[in-house]
């Protein structure tokens, strides 16, 4: 009797790596809730075996080399996630002093704080505007002005 392997889907927001980032995560309950189960199920599977027709070693090692595997993957996305979340940090802190446009051209200031969320950074302007920092936002050095075009050198588009 076999037992497939545990996988999980995760759906993430492509245009934002840091969707999520700091979100807490229960993949690794739920497989550790799974890995113990798998135990469980295993004895039940040794001590309930046919004596004449017992269970395949390499069919007991296969079973638990994929739950092995799957450990192993929630071990990286958590650190992934610290990862991540330590890049998140830092982003924000280099976007301060700097001068931002919105991507929808509503919101023009320099950077006094950037504030990080689980689903991305903000960022708060000195007149207290916020910025979604997404795809179009203009980061530049110097102060924006409204005829400045968004191919200029000093600014940069953060879609990249």
């Amino acid at each position: 009797m076999a037992v497939d392997p545990v996988t999980t889907t995760t759906a993430t927001a492509a245009s934002n790596p840091w969707a999520n980032a700091g979100a807490s995560s229960t993949d690794k309950n739920n497989a550790s809730l799974n890995y113990d189960s798998f135990l469980k199920l295993l004895i039940a599977q040794m001590k309930n075996q046919d004596p004449t027709d017992p269970m395949d070693a390499s069919e007991q090692i296969s079973q638990l080399a994929s739950f092995s595997q799957v450990e192993q993957t929630i071990q990286t996305n958590t650190h992934l996630k610290s990862m991540l979340q330590a890049e998140a940090l830092t982003r924000a802190g280099d976007l301060v002093g700097k001068y931002v446009k919105s991507a929808d051209d509503t919101v023009t200031g320099k950077i006094k704080e950037a504030q990080v969320y689980s689903d991305g950074l903000i960022a708060v302007t000195e007149n207290g505007d916020k910025v979604l920092m997404q795809a179009g936002v203009i980061l530049s050095n110097d102060p924006i002005t409204d005829t400045e075009s968004s191919t200029s050198d000093s600014s940069t588009d953060t879609s990249n």
